[in-house]
């Protein structure tokens, strides 16, 4: 059941790539595939713990379940969406020069869910986790 669960999410995930890439990118993309990944294996455990309790008691373990790692994810599912409206938003793009927290000619070399990659002009490469 939980081979067939994965296979069952990563062709969502693909689905949901294959839709976005021609529109926002393969960036957004990725970062929409990744997120539906996380979201349906969270689903996954609260569905296979529900199932393992059965019945009433069933439902309440798998709510309990789907809490904890609701909770548990908070954060990274949360820069996961700001990354994502970002990446939708689009307020620069790979290869713009910017100019961030008093530094000048920053050039932008990936953007993605998690973190923005930025090149310095003494050739360091940082990045910007949201």
């Amino acid at each position: 059941m939980i081979i067939f669960g994965w296979f069952v999410i990563v062709s969502v995930a693909s689905m949901f790539y294959a839709i976005f890439k021609p529109k926002y990118g393969e960036s957004t993309a990725s970062a929409i595939r990744s997120l539906i990944k996380i979201l349906g294996i969270g689903g996954l455990f609260a569905g296979i713990a529900g199932a393992a309790g059965g019945g009433i008691g069933g439902i309440a373990l798998g709510g309990f379940i789907g809490m904890i790692v609701g909770y548990a994810t908070q954060q990274v599912l949360g820069q996961a969406i700001d990354g994502l409206f970002l990446l939708l938003s689009k307020p620069f793009e790979i290869g713009d020069i910017i100019d961030v927290a008093g530094e000048t000619d920053i050039k932008i070399i990936d953007i993605n869910a998690m973190f923005t990659k930025a090149l310095r002009t003494d050739g360091n490469i940082v990045f910007h986790k949201r």
